[in-house]
């Protein structure tokens, strides 16, 4: 789902960047803060895997923390999940459905 999320995106014109761009022997957790610090946006995919994860929510305090992410956090539900494991805050976001098809997300997604 990020890869098809990150295509639609680069196919409208917004630069993308995600986790599936990690090489092998990249020292990953520099490359994905120096990704943070370059991003205008966070999309937050969210799934059950996705509040599982520690680092999710290692980004996505990043993210909350920092002022340039005001009003630019966006939450994508990608499958039926209880976001607030990850931060109760997530609840106030105005969230991407994408549970009902990819295509009727895609809509909502470009119309942000």
């Amino acid at each position: 789902m990020a890869a098809r999320l990150a295509s639609l995106l680069r196919e409208h014109g917004v630069p993308v960047w995600c986790q599936t761009q990690l090489l092998g022997a990249q020292q990953w957790h520099d490359e994905i803060g120096a990704a943070l610090r370059r991003c205008d946006w966070f999309l937050l995919l969210l799934s059950p895997s996705a509040t599982r994860s520690q680092w999710v929510k290692r980004e996505l305090l990043y993210a909350l923390q920092s002022p340039r992410f005001e009003d630019r956090i966006l939450p994508v539900r990608y499958r039926a999940c209880d976001a607030s494991r990850l931060s109760w805050t997530l609840d106030g976001f105005q969230a991407v459905n994408f549970t009902a098809g990819f295509e009727a997300g895609a809509r909502q997604l470009l119309r942000t």
